[in-house]
């Protein structure tokens, strides 16, 4: 079974308090043994020293006997509660603390060096005690001589007991601060554990293909950009299904109405209900409905190759040039409407930086479609100028116009202002959306202006050709 993000962090954390304590414990209480073992053992023999100069003393025969100082030996031990014993330099126990039991006991084997380079010892101090105490040594001397020793004891167990008094204060304080850092794990919780609990419920109802589902997470830190990013990602997939299903649902429709028309007048000529005299006339719908799925063949396959980056072929080019040569080929559509195309240009040579073919095929689907809505006997303008080193090229018709419910639509790939086709029999759908993905792709924009039974003027922008 998977564990949960959080069941690890639990975890982790319980192991690190354990680990901790673990450390403190192990650390505080080595550490305190020696410091306490150094501070007792210091003070045992400071006090050692201070008796062993009163013996010295009463060895060098000045006036004081050995009973003067044993109220000083047994003030001592009193104060640091310890057993004091006054040896003589062969051992044998000459003055002790009460209860005196060890009195004219000779201790065998004893060495006053047994301490070495330190000032204490831990034994049963050769044998003179059943259980482990801590003992200094302090020579009596003078004259050059050493006459015998202070020796004070203390049981091992009251420093264990000194010990542990302190490692109690120092185990209270490590579960107070260990309890304390419960607020990093209410923090995390909070701030992390729960956020990213309801962002991973969205990204599986996104991996279950519910697009819709919104990821609640009023924060403003990286959890809050996460999910918000996760509900923007939603939207566009959303957008992206939606898009994919109009598009097929479009492109069937568009390839359906030619191929039904193809398919009837080849039918109908096989099966003879067309007689041959007429064969030339319905051969022709053939061709032009033919034509028609190759123009939208066509235009589906720029589309594609616009919606990869890298597509472009800049150059510097003169703009008013490319727009006399395309409206040169117009010419006869022209005529026919008896239609002028008006060209005005602020300069006689403007020079832009841009793809010079895609170009073309912005300003051949603009004029295209301006003369296709024109009204016989109409005028088309078509203007450049400069402003703030952007060219504009400007196209206006005055012919129907485009209706307020439609202009924001026109930009749509199949997006056909006249759904009945009666002025538009062989468009796509296709001319706007490519003309708009083009200027985009050049990082420059598009603007339309219409007004319905007035006409439409389309203007876009090119960079201005810098001078090498």
């Amino acid at each position: 079974m998977t564990k949960s993000l959080y069941s690890k962090f639990i975890l982790g954390y319980l192991l690190f308090g354990l680990l901790g304590f673990i450390t403190i414990a192990t650390f505080s209480s080595h550490a305190t043994h020696l410091y306490l073992l150094e501070k007792t053992s210091t003070s045992m023999y400071d006090e050692a020293n201070l008796l062993a100069t009163t013996y010295s003393d009463i060895y060098e025969g000045k006036n004081m006997s050995l009973a003067d100082a044993k109220p000083q030996l047994e003030a001592v031990a009193t104060y640091l509660d310890t057993k004091a014993w006054v040896l003589d330099n062969r051992g044998t126990v000459i003055a002790e603390t009460s209860p005196a039991s060890h009195v004219d006991m000779t201790i065998k084997q004893f060495d006053p060096t047994a301490t070495g380079n330190q000032s204490y010892m831990v034994g049963n101090f050769f044998n003179m005690f059943s259980e482990e105490t801590l003992s200094v040594i302090a020579p009596i001397t003078g004259n050059f001589q050493t006459y015998g020793y202070v020796v004070l004891h203390m049981p091992m167990s009251q420093v264990a007991q000194g010990q542990n008094e302190i490692l109690n204060i120092v185990y209270a304080t490590s579960a107070i601060i260990f309890l304390l850092s419960l607020i990093i794990l209410l923090v995390f919780t909070k701030t992390v554990f729960f956020p990213l609990k309801r962002i991973t419920a969205g990204a599986k109802e996104y991996a279950d293909g519910n697009l819709d589902y919104a990821i609640k997470l009023d924060t403003s830190d990286e959890m809050g950009y996460l999910a918000n990013t996760l509900n923007y990602m939603s939207d566009e997939l959303n957008k992206m299904e939606e898009y994919q299903r109009s598009f097929i649902a479009n492109v069937s429709h568009d390839f359906r109405s030619p191929l039904t028309s193809i398919k009837g007048y080849l039918e109908a000529i096989l099966d003879g209900t067309i007689p041959p005299e007429l064969y030339d006339k319905y051969l022709h719908i053939v061709i032009a409905e033919t034509e028609r799925l190759n123009k939208l063949t066509q235009s589906m396959l720029a589309l594609n190759s616009m919606d990869s980056k890298g597509f472009l072929s800049r150059s510097n080019f003169d703009i008013n040039r490319v727009i006399k040569d395309t409206a040169a080929s117009f010419e006869g559509t022209c005529n026919a409407k008896n239609i002028v195309l008006d060209l005005t240009f602020t300069d006689d040579v403007q020079m832009v930086y841009a793809d010079l073919g895609k170009i073309q095929q912005v300003l051949y689907n603009l004029i295209d479609n301006a003369i296709k809505f024109s009204h016989m006997d109409s005028v088309i303008y078509i203007q450049t100028f400069l402003r703030y080193e952007k060219v504009f090229i400007s196209i206006k018709d005055t012919g129907v116009g485009i209706s307020r419910e439609s202009i924001n639509k026109i930009w749509n790939r199949f997006y056909k202002t006249d759904t009945s086709r009666g002025k538009d029999k062989k468009g796509t759908g296709l001319g706007l959306a490519i003309v708009k993905d083009i200027i985009q792709a050049h990082g420059e924009n598009i603007d339309v202006v219409s007004t319905q039974g007035v006409g439409t003027e389309f203007i876009f922008t090119l960079p201005k050709a810098s001078i090498s």
